[in-house]
Order: C-alpha cells, then sequence, then structure tokens
C-alpha cells in the first residue's frame, strides 16, 4: 500500500510512538508485507529467524523489534510489537470508510455493465465495460475489475485476508488494505470467496475462468487463461501461472508457485512449488510417473509382510 503522499521517517515513528534510526527526513512511501516491498517502503519484523530477509529485502524501513545494525541506506523503526504498529498504520492510512447505500457513490461503472439487484459495492471500486455483476454480488472498497467480466450470485471479493498472530489473549488480525484486481474477461461463477490483499493486490489475470464455490486467498496471483473447478481453496500468497488447470476440490498450500500449463487433478493437495507442463495428482500432489510408482509400492507391501512372515517361521 502506497501512502498519498511521501511521508518522512520521523513522522512515521510518531505516529506509533517508537524510536527510530535514520535521518528524520528520510523518505517512507508505503507499507508492504516482505513478498511485494519495494524500495521506500516500510516493512515488519518480529522474530529473530527472518531479521535478515527483512533486513535484506527491497524495503528502505524496517519495523523491527531489536535495535540491530541497521543496513546502509536504510532505516529502523524500533518496536517493543511491530505488528501491532504495522497495523497502526495500516488503519491511520486505510481507516474504515461505511457506505449508507448499496452502490458507494465513489464507485465507477463503464458502460454497458449490468449491475443485478441487491449487489453492494463499495468505495473506490472500479468496474469496466460489458460486465454482468449478478443479484448478491458484494465488491469490497477499492477492488478493480476489467471488461466483459462476468460475476454470478452470492461471490465476495475483497474480504480481510486471513492472517493472524497467536497472543495470549487470543488471536490477533493483522489488518487488510490490499485490493482485488479482476482483469478482462475473466467468469467467476456462484459463491466464490476472493479475499483482498494485506497490503498489495490479489490478482486474476485475464481469461481465466473459476467455477462455483472457489476460495482464493489473500496477495495470491492467477496467471491467464487458467481454469479453476469447484471447490478448490487457494491459500494466500500463491502464484499460479498461466493456462493451470485445477480440477475440483484441490487444496493449495500458502507461499508457492504453480508452474506454466500444470494441471491438477481433483482432491490433490498441494504442500510444494510444481513444475509447469505435467500433470499431478494424490496427497501429497505428485506428477503422475511418480504417484503410480508410490501405488505400485504400497500395493507390495501385503505381499512382502507375508514373505517376511513366512521366513520368521522357518
Amino acid at each position: 500500500m502506497k501512502f498519498p503522499q511521501a511521508e518522512t521517517l520521523e513522522s512515521i515513528a510518531e505516529l506509533i510512538n517508537c524510536k527510530f534510526i535514520g535521518a528524520p527526513s528520510f523518505p517512507v512511501l508505503g507499507i508492504n508485507e516482505i513478498h511485494v516491498v519495494e524500495p521506500g517502503d516500510i516493512v515488519f519484523v518480529d522474530h529473530p529467524k527472518y531479521y535478515d530477509k527483512a533486513l535484506q529485502s527491497a524495503a528502505t524501513v524496517v519495523l523491527i523489534n531489536k535495535e540491530v545494525e541497521c543496513p546502509e541506506g536504510k532505516a529502523l523503526i524500533i518496536s517493543d510489537d511491530p505488528f501491532r504498529d504495522f497495523n497502526k498504520i495500516s488503519a491511520h492510512y486505510k481507516p474504515f470508510k461505511a457506505v449508507s447505500q448499496s452502490i458507494s457513490n465513489s464507485a465507477t461503472i463503464g458502460d454497458h455493465t449490468i449491475i443485478q439487484p441487491n449487489c453492494f459495492i463499495g468505495n473506490n471500486v472500479t468496474i469496466g465495460r460489458h460486465c454482468i455483476i449478478n443479484a448478491n454480488v458484494s465488491i469490497y472498497d477499492d477492488a478493480v475489475i476489467g471488461d466483459h467480466v462476468i460475476i454470478h450470485s452470492g461471490t465476495v471479493l475483497g474480504a480481510n485476508a486471513f492472517y493472524y498472530k497467536n497472543r495470549p489473549e487470543g488471536f490477533d488480525r493483522l489488518l487488510s488494505s490490499g485490493r482485488v484486481v479482476i482483469e478482462d474477461h475473466v467468469d467467476i461463477g456462484a459463491s466464490c470467496t476472493i479475499d483482498k490483499g494485506v497490503t498489495g493486490d490479489t490478482t486474476i489475470k485475464e481469461g481465466t475462468k473459476i467455477d462455483n464455490l472457489v476460495q482464493i486467498g489473500h496477495d495470491t496471483v492467477i496467471g491467464k487463461k487458467c481454469l479453476i473447478a469447484s471447490q478448490v481453496g487457494i491459500a494466500g500468497c500463491v502464484v499460479v501461472e498461466d493456462e493451470v488447470t485445477i480440477w475440483g476440490q484441490v487444496g493449495i498450500t500458502s507461499g508457492i508457485t504453480i508452474g506454466k500449463k500444470a494441471v491438477i487433478s481433483a482432491k490433490a493437495g498441494v504442500s510444494k512449488s510444481l513444475e509447469g507442463g505435467k500433470g499431478y495428482f494424490g496427497i501429497p500432489a505428485d506428477d503422475f510417473r511418480s504417484k503410480y510408482k508410490e501405488i505400485a509400492a504400497i500395493r507390495k507391501i501385503p505381499e512382502i509382510l507375508e514373505t517376511l512372515k513366512k521366513q520368521s517361521n522357518k
């Protein structure tokens, strides 16, 4: 998320009442998670395991819970609770704004687009030309929808990321200030849920077709001309490259990449990145050749046990 205008290190530190290391006028342009940070961004880190990754990232300001050596060209903000203070910054620059009507006055809707009854369209939503938004669709603030997009009833675009910190008193939610971006010629089925990014975009690229009852997590990017069948669940921060086919009830873990033109068969459980141009099935998902070898080996287990039993009885 970029700020409306450039801020200074000193002003951000004052906002969250924290000490800083660096020039007071050091420019701060936005706030982002580590996988989408750019120069000028703040990134937060609250575990020693990830200190080096944050300090060496593209971010030029690191919100951190320990005073460490500041890398050249960067600045630090020292906080006793970076998660909390990251939320404070998000809430300050992206506060919740209630809408008192079904379609916000700040929404922009293109020519020849049809909005069916009982839809909700939030603040600063942009919908392109020749779209059909069917009844009971909810499109949260700041979503961007291209041209020739069809969205079926009951779908929700832009719900919060499923991202929590486990504290003694309960789960603390990381605020979501990102967007959902739907490119041209995308079809989205009924009762789908596509969560907005924490600070960046959840993106569905041009020509992709999504069946009913599909969940897509925060900051995930679905490539061009993908096919995603019913009841697929894709976690956050996944990259699905172009022309991937994902069949029904596939589950995909967070932070992995599915290569171009991969085909994932129904009910597969994907727990690692998969190379493009191959077919996969099973739990955990693997390519067909490897999986069939595994199945063949498993089928031999009773025979092996029987042989061992006979040998022990001699």
